[in-house]
């Protein structure tokens, strides 16, 4: 590469299409980053040990927007806009009903395998039946106290969409 060339790179030429060109390719990166893959970070240890405190991910915006959230999939679920959102693990859908015995869960009175559960657990929550329109979700890290750990019913429409990786 010659020196003009580096140059020439490192210090374009300011013109009409330039100006143009770097418009469009920052309008074509905050709809992505907006709206498509939503940057995150992951803070907190429920979703441990299959994301951890501290991980940087995208949350894919259009994964369902031609479907619904089915077990097992891990969704964010909007708290507070695209500003909080909570990372978390569908076990259950509209009309299921869902219940911890012992730290086991059980959908439709059949114990559920979740490989993916980390630590032993001793919850111990009756069976709850889950509303229209709605998802059950809970957290991977069940070693955690229910009383500390966020989870239960929420509405499709807080589902923001799916981590990328």
């Amino acid at each position: 590469m010659t020196d003009s060339a580096i140059k020439s790179f490192l210090f374009p030429k300011i013109t009409k299409r330039y100006l143009l060109r770097v418009s469009v390719v920052a309008i074509i990166a905050f709809i992505i980053f907006k709206f498509v893959f939503i940057p995150f970070r992951i803070q907190g240890e429920s979703m441990a040990p299959t994301y951890f405190t501290g991980s940087f991910n995208f949350c894919f915006a259009l994964r369902y927007l031609f479907s619904k959230p089915a077990p097992p999939d891990v969704v964010l679920v909007q708290i507070a806009g695209q500003n909080v959102m909570l990372l978390k693990r569908v076990v259950a859908t509209e009309g299921q009903s869902v219940e911890f015995k012992e730290g086991r869960l059980f959908v439709d009175g059949k114990k559920v395998n979740e490989p993916y559960v980390s630590g032993k657990s001793d919850w111990n929550i009756p069976p709850t039946l889950v509303k229209p329109g709605n998802v059950y979700v809970v957290g991977d890290n069940r070693s955690m106290q229910a009383k500390g750990h966020a989870f239960g019913q929420t509405p499709l429409k807080r589902i923001a969409g799916t981590p990328l990786w």
